[in-house]
């Protein structure tokens, strides 16, 4: 008896919900429904004729016939982007913009995660501030960027909304009679636009001790005793200490992480999807 073969789409879709742990990030890597990632899932363990996936109220984990199987599922994955890619002649392009305050320790498991949704795909990521991304996305410089703004999403999609912090090395402390020192990034830099703004609100004397190229170079300032720098807690390392409250140090507001594309379906726009779902991930954490 030939047995009917298994629906690619439900073992993406098993190997989506593994991947994030969840069902609705699932659905948002796959641009569908949570209803209809679940109706997949079902129809692939009636197939299968075994539960893959034990649900809880809290969270979603394998059962032990789900974590034997995702190492086949991503196999017949991968096996099936090989033989469609046996047709293309040349790897597509996909041009990304990420902001310097985005792109943080998780990149290179998003770059991973993209690169598993397509393996044929050319990633070609630069790394810039989201005022000059903003700028040469108008140009049609990238594909796509994700950037961080200070206002409504507009026409993008908005990824996340992350807080943003006061952050000092372990046992620094600050001389009260002097100008409260600051690493920045360098201009234009709309995280350093912000925390100026805020201070000078407040009525609290500033002074600007490093500026860096990067948030990596920023963050070795902070990490050095330089002074203080406005960053999100996941771009420091363990240890960085968050000084804000004990400085009486004006609060910084959520600031929205945005994805403008032209992209809107294809090879590439899967493997975006699989990038925006995994940023949501690492963010919520």
């Amino acid at each position: 008896m030939v047995q009917r073969p298994l629906d690619l789409d439900a073992v993406l879709g098993f190997v989506r919900i593994a991947e994030l742990g969840s069902f609705t990030r699932a659905a948002e890597a796959m641009q569908t429904t949570q209803a209809a990632v679940s109706l997949k899932l079902k129809r692939l363990e009636q197939r299968l004729g075994c539960r893959l996936v034990e649900r809880t109220p809290r969270h979603v984990q394998l059962s032990a016939r789900g974590a034997d199987f995702l190492p086949h599922a991503r196999e017949l994955l991968q096996a099936h982007e090989r033989a469609l890619a046996l047709t293309a002649s040349t790897r597509q392009r996909l041009t990304i913009g990420i902001s310097d305050h985005v792109a943080g320790p998780e990149l290179p498991a998003l770059i991973a995660r993209m690169n598993a949704q397509d393996p044929q795909l050319l990633i070609d990521i630069r790394i810039a501030s989201s005022g000059p991304l903003l700028q040469g996305f108008e140009r049609r410089e990238y594909d796509t960027v994700i950037v961080r703004t200070h206002a409504e999403p507009g026409d993008g999609e908005l990824l996340a909304e992350e807080t943003f912090g006061w952050f000092a090395a372990p046992g620094w402390q600050h001389r009260a009679d002097e100008p409260l020192p600051l690493a920045t990034l360098a201009e234009p830099c709309g995280v350093r636009a912000l925390a100026a703004q805020r201070l000078q609100a407040a009525g609290m004397p500033w002074s600007e001790v490093f500026v860096g190229g990067g948030v990596a170079a920023v963050v070795a300032a902070v990490m050095a005793g330089l002074g203080v720098a406005a960053l999100a807690p996941r771009m420091l390392p363990l240890g960085a200490v968050e000084v804000g409250e004990r400085l009486g140090l004006p609060a910084l507001p959520p600031l929205p992480v945005v994805l403008h594309t032209r992209l809107r379906e294809g090879r590439q726009r899967q493997a975006l999807d699989a990038l925006g779902a995994a940023f949501r991930s690492a963010v919520r954490g």
